[in-house]
């Protein structure tokens, strides 16, 4: 089977992990979704027993209709506070994946994920090409100064969940990662709202978020999305009505 990504440079086809591992043991790989059948989950680059070798996850396994919500936050541009409105309306918690420019930027938007019981995890200080590291010390680095900053801004310290920036990612540093105390976390179910000069239609939005939700969905979307912002309290009211409910990360497949 082949698969496509959906994350920056979607279009470009690879192979599946049994064939690869070899190859991206050391360079950059991007990871990649092939959807076959709607309502059903994806194949990805590697099996989830694969990728838990490394504490990696890319959707829940249990078959219950369950979604594990997840927002990347490069920068704040207003649409993070409806997005949080909406989580709270729902009494959903999420997980938000943050690099240092947001951190640096928006501490008290940073504050209010913790205090309404969302989990902040680690996007990297710089939002590099991590599968391009190979060097231990700098990868530990982008990961450390993420969680010096967080901890400086909350007074707690960071969840140890991590994702890959634009799911580029090597064996090597899932195996950094690891070491590092970190779980990986890449998703099964994405869309392109990351473009903020050509915002997905409330339609576009729709049509890709509801037909491919699946059973245990990791859901990446962006903070930066002013669609996601617009449409986030309807779309969980339909997945809600379509029977899902929401869970966080640390329940995964529990």
């Amino acid at each position: 089977m082949m698969l496509y990504f959906v994350g920056a440079g979607a279009g470009k086809f690879v192979t599946t992990w049994s064939n690869r591992k070899q190859s991206v043991q050391s360079g950059s790989e991007n990871w990649g979704l092939g959807f076959s059948t709607e309502g059903q989950p994806p194949t990805g680059n590697a099996t989830p027993d694969e990728m838990k070798q490394y504490d990696a996850y890319y959707m829940g396994t249990s078959g219950d209709k369950v979604i594990y919500l997840t927002f990347d936050c490069g920068y704040e541009n207003g649409n993070t506070a409806p997005i949080l409105d909406a989580l709270k309306k729902h009494n959903v918690s999420a997980t938000f994946f943050v690099v240092g420019h947001f951190l640096e930027t928006s501490p008290d938007i940073v504050k209010r994920m913790v205090e309404e019981g969302h989990t902040v995890g680690n996007h990297t200080y710089h939002h590099r090409d991590m599968g391009a590291i190979s060097d231990k010390s700098e990868f530990e680095k982008e990961m450390v100064d993420v969680e010096t900053l967080f901890e400086e801004i909350t007074g707690q310290k960071m969840c140890k969940y991590y994702r890959p920036p634009q799911g580029k990612y090597s064996i090597s540093n899932l195996q950094m990662a690891k070491d590092m105390g970190y779980k990986t976390f890449f998703w099964s179910l994405a869309y392109v709202d990351w473009n903020v000069d050509s915002q997905p239609s409330k339609e576009e939005a729709f049509n890709k978020l509801l037909k491919r939700i699946h059973p245990g969905a990791i859901v990446l979307l962006h903070s930066t999305s002013k669609t996601n912002g617009e449409i986030l309290d309807e779309l969980l009211t339909k997945w809600e009505e379509m029977g899902y409910t929401f869970k966080t990360l640390a329940e995964i497949d529990s």
